[in-house]
Formats: structure tokens, C-alpha cells, sequence
């Protein structure tokens, strides 16, 4: 089985893959891209890593993550979260913007501060050539992990920047339960927002701790097809990630994962 030159394998569908067997793997199975973590990427060592997948002749297309801009830390963690992403060669870092400030209610002051961080940030991801991508996640995730929770609030929130430096994710799992999400993706092309396309199935009944309750493609509800073909229209031309965090899946070896995520991605999203 050839990989398509679009897929992408997030390194987060196959979590407890070492690196050097993931990079490998992936050379292996004809699979010129990869999506990285920050937690396994500095455990393993950020250079070794960025020597590693660069000597495979591997393309990074995004780091994960950067945001949670509710915790005090949050401006210099993203200033070394975009070095990372730099030196890894990533060109889009991904923003998980992070739930409500403890002790607090206000949703729409949490917000307002999501926008004027990535502001803050906006002229060290210039200089490191790394694009910033709000990633709005679904609702039920609002008040501990992403207060940004459609993809029109992404945009309003990235509207202010050059879309050249800030620009939103669209990920199905989150995404698809949003009856304003296609003209929200029509409207992200005009507005040249669309800065990483990612692909999961939302399965049900969710398992204990729902955010393990994404599936590879074709094992759920979402019209993954009709996504594709919506950021397509939008002008988004670049590489289509699988993104999934299942506990059962994470149990297999990893080249089994891969070569399901592969196939999944061939019958259902390709």
C-alpha cells in the first residue's frame, strides 16, 4: 500500500510509538509526512528528533501544541513552543487555547484574552517563519481545555493578524456537529485561513474519558468525505493529517496502527 502524498500521520495516533521506530515506519510504508508532539519530541531530544525525521527525507506538517493561555506561563512557553516548531521544521503550530482561568465564569473575557495572546505572539512566529493555528475544539471541552469552540470563533479571533502568521485548524472530530461549519470553511478560504486540515471519526458511545473517543477514519458518524471536499473548495491544497487518541488503539504495535490509519484514510477520506 503507497501512501498518498497528502497523508500526513500524526504522531498522536500512534502515542506510544518510539520515535526512531515511528520515523521508520513511515519510511517503510511510503509515508512522507508526520504530524509531532512537543511532550515526545523533547523527551526524545527536539534536535535528535529534527535530525532524524530530516535524514528519513520526512516532511514535518505540524507541531502540537502551543495555547492554554489561561496559565501564568503561557507567553514564554509559546515563544519556546514556536522555536520548537522551528527547529523541527514545522511550518504551522497548533493552538489548544485553553479552558476558563480558575475560579472564573467569564467565558467571553477568557476569549477576548485567547485573541490578545496570539497577538502577543504574532511578531516572534513571524521571525521563526512558523505559522500560529487556532484550534477550536468541540464544546464539551470548553471549560477545562479550549474556550474556543467553533470554527467562526477561531476566525474572529485570527482576524486581526496576517493570515500569513495566524490562521485556524479544521479537524472533523471537532467540528462536525456544527451546522454553520461549511460556511465557516468557505469563509476561512476567502479570509486564506485554513492552516491544517486533521481527520478523526467521532465513535459512540463515547469510551470513559471522552478524549479518547476519536476513531480512524470510516469508524464513525462524520461525513469525512464532505470535509475534504469543503477545505478543497476553499483552496486549501496542503497535507490531510489523521489525528486519533484511542486508549485501545494505542495498544496495538505501531505498524499496525499506521497501516489501519492508512487504510482508513484510502476507503474514507482520499
Amino acid at each position: 500500500m503507497t501512501a498518498p502524498d497528502r497523508f500526513s500521520f500524526n504522531q498522536a495516533t500512534a502515542k506510544y510509538w518510539p520515535i526512531p521506530e515511528l520515523v521508520a515506519g513511515c519510511v517503510e510504508a511510503g509515508v512522507g509526512q508526520l504530524g509531532l508532539w512537543r511532550e515526545e519530541t523533547n523527551a526524545y531530544g527536539l534536535d535528535k528528533t529534527a535530525e532524524l525525521v530530516r535524514d528519513a527525507g520526512l516532511a514535518v506538517t505540524s507541531l502540537c501544541r502551543g495555547g492554554f493561555f489561561n496559565t501564568p506561563d503561557w507567553y514564554d512557553e509559546n515563544r519556546r513552543a514556536i522555536d520548537e516548531a522551528a527547529v523541527l521544521g514545522a511550518p504551522v503550530l497548533v493552538l489548544v487555547s485553553g479552558g476558563l482561568p480558575e475560579g472564573s465564569r467569564d467565558l467571553d473575557a477568557a476569549r477576548a484574552h485567547v485573541g490578545e495572546a496570539i497577538g502577543a505572539l504574532v511578531p516572534h512566529a513571524r521571525a521563526a517563519g512558523v505559522r500560529l493555528a487556532i484550534e477550536p475544539l468541540h464544546p464539551m471541552f470548553c471549560s477545562d481545555r479550549c474556550v474556543v469552540a467553533s470554527l467562526g470563533q477561531a476566525l474572529d479571533l485570527a482576524a486581526p493578524y496576517p493570515a500569513d502568521v495566524v490562521g485556524v485548524v479544521v479537524d472533523t472530530y471537532h467540528l462536525w456537529w456544527d451546522d454553520q461549519v461549511w460556511a465557516q470553511i468557505a469563509r476561512a478560504g476567502r479570509e486564506d485561513r485554513i492552516a491544517c486540515f486533521q481527520v478523526a471519526d467521532w465513535i459512540t458511545p463515547l469510551p470513559e474519558g471522552v478524549l479518547l473517543g476519536r476513531g480512524l477514519p470510516g469508524e464513525g458518524c462524520v461525513e469525512l468525505r464532505r470535509f475534504r471536499d469543503a477545505v478543497e473548495a476553499a483552496g486549501y491544497t496542503g497535507p490531510i493529517e489523521v489525528e486519533v487518541f484511542h486508549a485501545g488503539l494505542w495498544a496495538r504495535p505501531g505498524t499496525e496502527i499506521l497501516a489501519r490509519t492508512l487504510a482508513g484514510y484510502l476507503a474514507h477520506v482520499d
